[in-house]
C-alpha cells in the first residue's frame, strides 16, 4: 500500500490474528501438530501478546490444546483474543524473561514451541521478504524500516532476502533498519557499540517492544552487520506522533508497529536517507489491540 511515491506500507496488521506473527505460526503448527497429537500433549508458549494470539489461534486450527504464557502487564484486548481461542492463558509477573522461563517448566504433556527460538517460525516470517519482493515486481526497496524486539520478524526478513539474493532472485539486499524505543533498545546500542541499561519496568506505549535481553541478541546484530543494515531509536513523543498520523492517514495500527515510521521519519529527518528513496515500512499489528484512548 503506498503512503506517498517512494515509500509503502506493508500491512501485516491484515493477517488472520492482526499481527505478522501469523507468518510463523502457519508453518509452526502445520508441521509439528501431528506429533504433538501423537504423543497426546499440548502446546507451550510464551508471549507478550501477539505470537501468543497467533499460535493460539493456529492450534485451535489444528484441534490442539494450547497454554499461553504472558506478562502480567499483557495488554487487555491481547488477553482476551488468546482467550477466545480457547487456549488456557497464564499471566506471569516479572520479566519477559521470567514469562519464558514459566512456559518452558517440566509439565506432563506439555511442549514448549517457544516462537523466539524455534527456526520454523523464522522460516515463516521469510514469506515477507519474498512478498515484497513479488510486489515490486521483483525489485528491490532501497530500504525495510521494521520494529525489532525480540528479533524474529528481523532475523526472518534478514534471511528471506539472503535466501533471495543467493538463489539469484534479486541482484543486492535492501538496508534493513531495525527500529527500537530508547527504552528498550538492545540492539541498537549494540550494533552501535555503546552501553545499555535496562530500565527496571518497561512503560512504552509499544507494548509489544519488551525484550530488554532477548536471547538471540548477538544473532541479531551480527545478522545485521552482515546484512549492511542499520538500527534507529526513537523517544515515546516520536511514537506518539507516528501513531496519530497513521491513524489520520487511515492506517490503524499498533503503537509498535509505528515505532517503525518513527524511525523513517527520523532518519528522514536527520538526512540519513533520501526523500526519493524507495522504502518499505511494515507494520506488523493492527491497532484494535491496543488500549490507547482517544
Amino acid at each position: 500500500m503506498k503512503l506517498s511515491n517512494s515509500v509503502h506500507l506493508k500491512l501485516e496488521n491484515l493477517n488472520p490474528t492482526g499481527s505478522f506473527k501469523d507468518r510463523g505460526s502457519t508453518v509452526l503448527v502445520s508441521a509439528i501438530h501431528r506429533v504433538i497429537k501423537k504423543q497426546k500433549g499440548f502446546v507451550s508458549e510464551d508471549s507478550s501478546g501477539n505470537a501468543g494470539a497467533s499460535v493460539a489461534a493456529y492450534a485451535a486450527r489444528a484441534d490442539l490444546k494450547a497454554k499461553v504464557y504472558v506478562p502480567e502487564t499483557v495488554s487487555g484486548p491481547k488477553f482476551s483474543q488468546i482467550q477466545f481461542y480457547g487456549a488456557d492463558v497464564v499471566k506471569v509477573s516479572g520479566s519477559r524473561s521470567k514469562v519464558t522461563e514459566e512456559a518452558q517448566k517440566p509439565q506432563p504433556g506439555k511442549i514448549y514451541v517457544g516462537h523466539i527460538l524455534h527456526p520454523l517460525f523464522r522460516d515463516g516470517i521469510r514469506s515477507l521478504s519474498y512478498e515484497i519482493v513479488e510486489q515490486f515486481r521483483w525489485k528491490v526497496p532501497d530500504y525495510i524500516f521494521l520494529p525489532v524486539s525480540a528479533g524474529t520478524l528481523l532475523l526472518g526478513v534478514i534471511s528471506g532476502f539472503r535466501h533471495l539474493k543467493e538463489s539469484a532472485a534479486i541482484k543486492s539486499m535492501p538496508t534493513i533498519v531495525a527500529c527500537q524505543t530508547s527504552q528498550v533498545s538492545p540492539v541498537y546500542h549494540r550494533f552501535k557499540n555503546q552501553s545499555y541499561t535496562q530500565p527496571p519496568i518497561v512503560t512504552s506505549i509499544a507494548d509489544a517492544l519488551v525484550s530488554v535481553d532477548p536471547p538471540l541478541l548477538e544473532l541479531m546484530v551480527k545478522s545485521l552487520k552482515e546484512a549492511k543494515g542499520d538500527s534507529v531509536i526513537v523517544e515515546e513523543h516520536e511514537i506518539i506522533k507516528a501513531f496519530r498520523e497513521l491513524a489520520q492517514k487511515g492506517f490503524f495500527v499498533e503503537p509498535s508497529s509505528a515505532v517503525a515510521y518513527a524511525g523513517y521519519k527520523k532518519q528522514l529527518k536527520s538526512r540519513e536517507i533520501q526523500k526519493e528513496a524507495p522504502a518499505v515500512l511494515v507494520l506488523t499489528g493492527t491497532g484494535l489491540k491496543t488500549t490507547l484512548r482517544p
